[in-house]
């Protein structure tokens, strides 16, 4: 979700960009239903726009939240999160309200608690939703994993300014035609090179970060942070309308939830955010 959270894996390849709220169908294909980042259609109104977006107005473990190192649970932990990802069939979609990675194919899985998530899809939000000790970034990258049960874990990578990120490099272009299109074939994409190093990571239960805010969603946010240019922030930013080119849901109140922080113990892997 959207944003994301996991709301772009029900949009369509058919969704219309409207210039002050995005367009997505709904579980039910003959409705479609609105939403927004600013003004009468912004996060703070979502719970209203309809009743299957409630959760996002009465949800009690809502996305993002505003990370404490200080208050989570330190787990000391040398193994990292089990991912294996490959090269899959990719297609590069406008969701109006984000640019997103469909995968087309197995795109490769992780582990979470002895179960299967398979990757689907990943999205982008600018700036970060997640913050980390009340520290905001520029870009978020979110990955979404879903098991045969319908469960579903999302990774989250956090980016600041400064060299670019060579993953993006690769795909960037592909931006461009989404300035026309609402699609195009992305090919075959390497997930491999998604993988980021996961010896230090934060996990908490949350919700997607989109209407309709379903939550028992298994978060992993990453302690380590990438960088990404300018340049390539504006290129993520470039086919969204105005309205979403800021397209960052606003931190959810945490109400006592458990974050654990998961670290490896090797002092040479515990370099993560500096404040």
């Amino acid at each position: 979700m959207a944003t994301y959270g996991f709301s772009v894996l029900l949009i369509t390849v058919s969704l219309v960009v409207v210039t002050t709220y995005a367009t997505r169908p709904t579980l039910d294909a003959d409705e479609t239903i609105d939403f927004g980042y600013v003004g009468d259609k912004g996060p703070d109104k979502w719970g209203s726009l309809d009743p299957k977006f409630k959760l996002c107005s009465d949800g009690k473990a809502q996305s993002p939240i505003d990370i404490s190192r200080s208050k989570a649970t330190h787990l000391e932990d040398s193994k990292g999160l089990a991912r294996e990802y490959r090269s899959a069939k990719a297609t590069f979609v406008n969701n109006g309200f984000s640019m997103a990675v469909h995968f087309e194919e197995n795109a490769g899985t992780m582990i979470v608690d002895n179960k299967n998530y398979t990757l689907s899809q990943m999205h982008w939000h600018t700036p970060s939703e997640h913050k980390i000790d009340g520290q905001l970034f520029d870009a978020e990258l979110q990955l979404v994993h879903l098991a045969d049960d319908g469960n579903i874990t999302i990774t989250a990578v956090l980016y600041q300014i400064g060299g670019r990120d060579s993953f993006l490099s690769r795909i960037q272009n592909k931006f461009g035609f989404l300035s026309k299109e609402n699609h195009t074939d992305g090919g075959i994409l390497d997930a491999n090179q998604l993988r980021i190093s996961s010896r230090n990571y934060f996990r908490y239960n949350g919700s997607f970060t989109t209407p309709p805010c379903t939550e028992n969603v298994i978060w992993f946010v990453f302690g380590k942070l990438k960088t990404m240019s300018k340049e390539q922030i504006e290129a993520i930013k470039a086919p969204l309308e105005p309205a979403f080119k800021n397209n960052s849901r606003p931190v959810q109140p945490d109400n006592g939830r458990e974050v654990c922080l998961h670290d490896d113990p090797k002092p040479e892997a515990t370099k993560t955010i500096v404040n």
